[in-house]
């Protein structure tokens, strides 16, 4: 029988089975369907932005008295940035600068917004600063509110087609790295793919599914304040169907809280069961409310290695950045003059440094071209990591969760008997997965084939 202490690190502890979530995502194929979700994802902002929607004014005359010091420093102020000011009109600066040249692109605006919140919410981990985090959570929902409300049909295509590429693109990692976490197994990048691609109903469903059920709870409040507007009729209507409106709230917060807590659980669901969206829903919001404090324990762990993993890779990638321009200046000649016109020094906090006006030259313009496609290439994989170990660690905290909630063994995965047989093996099984020949146990388990469940408890 397999040592159960072998297979629990610390005992009986299950927690640090989510700091394996680095290893794996740092793994090639995962990072390589990242990476290509993320390109689609680009490219469709940037053929988009060729129409730049987004207003922006020099913050000498578009900043009111009162306005934070950063967006001053930082130049330009975008309509995004008046949008978070309190107290500014958006409307008033949009309209009093129709005529000006001075626009971008809206995935641009968000991109950089993004960015910078990142950094931000990272500091601020690393500070304790709880607030700072929330602060930070909350601008990027109302940049997201920003550009449904003033750019629809924009952020209508894109975030449909980024929902797409994203949510099949998960569903692709979440299969390696549930493979990987239950049975130390490797499978190939299109066989990941055509397991995605086999279940794209189950993915895009799962996350628009209790958006589904919110708003049908909230239809009938809705038709109820449109009855409000009745005279006389309508505020007794009100005060007298309050109490069903309560009721249908209820459900409401239910579902959006489970559903907030449970978003990443969705994608490891059908990676685990193979199951169609009403099942992964089900068992994400099952898992939230039936272990909350389990559920919140494992999150923050995963965000906190999360940070710590991301500056390590952040600091690899600047690092071979610098390196490479180090080396670059001492054969240069002429001060650097050349160099330094097609390729600003990077920095840790830009890889692509001081970003200036293209050289007039056209070999020097396309040499310059032809860096910062490179340094986006680098930038690319960092975010890819990110976006790996996401889905990587939900992985594993959906493993723990259906452990600790139904008893589920951690090896259990469902596996179609096609699939089986097209499985490549691992060479980095570890012991505990492989019996010995003397021993008449199998090598692997699946689709439950486990006869031992692992009875733990934190």
């Amino acid at each position: 029988m397999v040592d159960e202490k072998s297979v629990l690190p610390l005992g009986s502890f299950l927690f640090p089975r989510i700091f394996q979530a680095f290893r794996m995502a740092i793994g090639p194929s995962k990072v390589s369907i990242a990476f290509a979700a993320l390109t689609i994802i680009c490219l469709t902002g940037w053929i988009m932005d060729l129409s730049r929607t987004v207003v922006t004014s020099s913050y000498a005359v578009a900043l009111p008295r009162g306005a934070s010091t950063e967006i001053r420093r930082n130049g330009d102020a975008t309509e995004l940035d008046i949008y978070l000011l309190p107290g500014a009109s958006l409307k008033n600066f949009i309209e009093s600068r129709q005529t000006t040249d001075n626009r971008a692109g809206v995935f641009r605006t968000l991109w950089l917004f993004g960015a910078k919140e990142l950094h931000r919410a990272l500091y601020a981990v690393f500070s304790g600063n709880i607030p700072a985090v929330a602060r930070s959570l909350g601008d990027c929902i109302k940049a997201l509110m920003w550009a449904f409300c003033w750019h629809t049909l924009y952020s209508i295509v894109f975030f449909t087609v980024a929902f797409a590429v994203l949510s099949l693109a998960g569903g692709a990692i979440c299969r390696i790295a549930a493979l990987q976490f239950a049975r130390a197994e490797r499978p190939g990048l299109m066989q990941a793919m055509h397991f995605a691609l086999r279940r794209p109903v189950s993915l895009l469903g799962g996350p628009i599914g209790p958006v589904v059920m919110i708003l049908a709870f909230g239809a009938p409040i809705m038709l109820l304040g449109l009855a409000g507007n009745l005279p006389i009729i309508g505020e007794l209507l009100t005060g007298l169907f309050l109490l069903l409106a309560f009721v249908a709230a209820c459900a409401v917060t239910v579902i959006l809280v489970g559903a907030t807590a449970g978003l990443g659980l969705m994608s490891p669901a059908v990676a685990y069961e193979d199951s169609d969206s009403f099942d992964a829903i089900n068992h994400s919001l099952s898992y939230v409310y039936a272990k909350p404090w389990h559920m919140g324990f494992y999150t923050i762990i995963a965000v906190v290695y999360g940070a710590v993993c991301y500056v390590f890779v952040r600091l690899f990638g600047f690092l071979l950045l610098w390196t490479t321009y180090r080396f670059l200046e001492i054969g240069f000649l002429g001060q650097n003059e050349k160099l330094h016109a097609i390729w600003p020094e990077p920095t840790f906090a830009s890889f692509l440094g001081s970003a200036g006006a293209m050289p007039d030259a056209w070999s020097l313009w396309l040499a310059a071209l032809l860096v910062r496609i490179w340094v986006l290439a680098v930038i690319g994989l960092t975010v890819s990591f990110i976006i790996s170990f996401y889905f990587s660690a939900n992985t594993i905290i959906y493993a723990l969760m259906r452990h600790r909630t139904d008893g589920n063994p951690l090896e259990e995965i469902y596996i179609r008997p096609n699939e089986a047989s097209a499985e490549l093996p691992s060479f980095e099984a570890e012991p505990e997965a492989t019996a010995s020949p003397s021993s008449g146990e199998p090598a692997t388990k699946m689709n439950g084939g486990s006869e031992q469940e692992l009875k733990t408890s934190e």
